[in-house]
């Protein structure tokens, strides 16, 4: 069944072509308008597929303006059977086609980390809680993809199909010690792209080495520290914090002693001093790059640009979407129903014309019909 013509959304162009998990006999409703209807229903602020139904049947005019509905509006059923066998790479791989539309990572930074939906555990059935692995785009403040964990597996295997998905030239790639693996960094240099790397303990000899070296680098005179020195001073609420970052490039040796990273250029170590009241306490963490040419400065800015992804997107799923109460345990239900998070966060935080956080512009998104459509279709100039 095709759309209706009357007016074109993001949502349509992108996940059109999608492959109905369905019987031909069974396609009562197109499988866009249960995308589209379930998309609107998260921006709104609903969390489950009896909440979808209700949202989409008091707006069922509105859907009718843009959508061809022949049959209404779909059952909580449809939408849970839907959901659930829906293909979760398909949907993953239109969703990043979908939002490079909307911004590049040439020059950005990206940010690579994990996050599992706890209540999707299920004890009964001996599967584990589904872990996702997403990417983060600093400048752009959006979510380029996600790739689930396989069960009994680690973002380490995941990592990778997640950068494969992306096109990440001219980006620099930040990750924590779990994706500083040698086989990660040399796929993300092949793709013509550079990574800032935290490195611990799970490298053994080239975390020693690391250590030991800018261990006795830092303990120098500051005019006689060789490598590059940023040095930054925070604090608020009687905090006060002095971060100094250093950074070596002169590293032929470390490559001679570790062979299977010929991708790397550099090393890092960055030194956080805090002062409560008059306790101190100091933390040195450890980074690897494969920027030869960038001053301790930018590394330090990838460093602190790493923790947007913890933040923006993460808690962000959290707070605004209650994403760790997700107790979907059907088919690929609770992994696509985050897919829909991701769209809607993504809409959401770049529609300009509210000064709103999230969770207000999703109510105003399920009270004004006007502005649901100026969210849904941000950034695109066809409605």
């Amino acid at each position: 069944m095709a759309v209706h013509s009357v007016k074109e959304t993001t949502i349509t162009q992108a996940f059109g072509d999608l492959t109905d998990p369905r019987m031909m006999r069974t396609q009562r409703h197109p499988l866009i308008n249960i995308i589209t209807i379930s998309i609107c229903a998260i921006i709104a602020g609903c969390d489950n597929f009896c909440a979808i139904e209700e949202f989409g049947k008091s707006k069922q005019s509105w859907f009718g303006e843009f959508l061809d509905l022949p049959n209404g509006i779909p059952s909580h059923d449809t939408f849970n059977d839907v959901l659930s066998r829906l293909n979760p790479a398909e949907f993953v791989q239109a969703f990043t086609r979908w939002v490079t539309r909307l911004g590049e990572l040439s020059g950005d930074i990206v940010a690579i980390d994990g996050k599992v939906m706890r209540r999707t555990l299920d004890k009964a059935n001996d599967n584990p809680a589904i872990h996702l692995v997403s990417a983060w785009s600093v400048k752009n403040n959006l979510c380029f993809g996600q790739v689930r964990v396989s069960d009994k597996s680690n973002e380490i295997t995941a990592i990778p199909k997640l950068l494969q998905l992306l096109d990440i030239e001219g980006a620099t790639i930040t990750m924590d010690a779990m994706g500083c693996q040698q086989a990660i960094a040399r796929q993300i240099v092949d793709k013509k792209a550079d990574y800032v790397l935290a490195l611990k303990g799970n490298q053994g000899g080239l975390h020693d080495d690391v250590k030991c070296f800018l261990d006795a680098q830092l303990e120098q005179p500051l005019n006689n520290t060789q490598g590059s020195v940023f040095s930054c001073v925070d604090g608020d609420h009687g905090r006060i914090e002095k971060r100094r970052i250093l950074l070596h490039t002169d590293i032929d040796w470390l490559r001679r002693r570790h062979p299977n990273w010929q991708t790397l250029k550099g090393i890092a170590v960055a030194e956080s001093k805090r002062i409560i009241g008059e306790e101190s306490t100091t933390e040195r963490r450890y980074y690897v790059t494969s920027h030869g040419d960038k001053g301790a400065e930018f590394i330090a800015h990838a460093i602190r640009s790493h923790w947007h992804v913890e933040n923006k997107l993460h808690w962000q799923l959290d707070v605004s979407f209650d994403e760790d109460q997700n107790r979907l345990r059907k088919g690929h239900a609770a992994e696509n129903i985050a897919m829909m998070n991701k769209i809607a966060l993504n809409l959401l935080k770049n529609e300009k014309s509210l000064k709103l956080g999230v969770k207000n512009k999703r109510l105003k998104a399920g009270w004004d019909n006007g502005y649901l459509m100026k969210v849904l279709t941000v950034g695109f100039k066809a409605v």
